[in-house]
């Protein structure tokens, strides 16, 4: 008999945001959501870091979603976090990952349009200033969780994961969006189940 159960994907992060503003796979019916944030307020599953995620049982979900957060880590977090990943995740796991590039926004700030908004959000503009160290706006009300301390560029992201035991990993930088994506699986994948990974995630 086919297994009905709807797979899981823990969505690191989520903010206020459902599976709906995920991924267009996530967003599938045959994916379930179990929401994970540091802020109570807005009702997650479970409530902790990246850092410590004790709160997610080993080899609990299929897959994770982390869209925005890795650069709010310090850089030497960066291995504790993705090891937590890892350890949630089961043996055929898969991370789907997006974070600010760097490299595009530096062009930015050599072109001297630090405070000049480098594309608008709902939030209100974004300019490379944000994006290096976080969104003014929101910092200022004292939400200091929205503060940046790293950053990647395209090689840097996919080595730190490769770095970090994922065995496959394939990235893909958005210049005009100033961000970067990345799927990697925890156990070897083939190059074309790689490159199908991309396009059920990859905007």
């Amino acid at each position: 008999m086919a297994d009905t159960n709807p797979k899981l994907f823990l969505h690191v992060g989520c903010g206020p945001a459902l599976k709906e503003n995920t991924t267009k796979e996530f967003s599938r019916d045959d994916w379930e959501e179990l929401r994970f944030d540091i802020d109570p307020s807005v009702n997650p599953d479970y409530v902790g870091t990246m850092t410590d995620m004790s709160a997610v049982t080993d080899n609990l979900v299929d897959a994770i979603y982390s869209s925005h957060n890795i650069e709010h880590l310090y850089p030497h977090e960066i291995t504790t976090a993705l090891a937590e990943f890892k350890r949630v995740l089961k043996r055929d796991g898969i991370l789907v990952i997006t974070c600010p590039d760097i490299q595009e926004v530096a062009k930015l700030v050599a072109e001297d349009k630090l405070l000049q908004p480098a594309y608008n959000s709902p939030a209100g503009p974004i300019s490379p200033l944000d994006i290096l160290y976080g969104f003014r706006p929101a910092i200022a009300k004292g939400n200091m969780h929205m503060a940046h301390r790293c950053g990647f560029t395209e090689k840097v992201l996919r080595g730190t994961l490769s770095a970090a035991g994922f065995a496959s990993v394939v990235t893909m930088r958005r210049p005009a969006a100033y961000d970067l994506w990345a799927a990697a699986s925890v156990e070897a994948i083939s190059e074309k189940n790689l490159r199908d990974l991309a396009a059920a995630h990859f905007p």
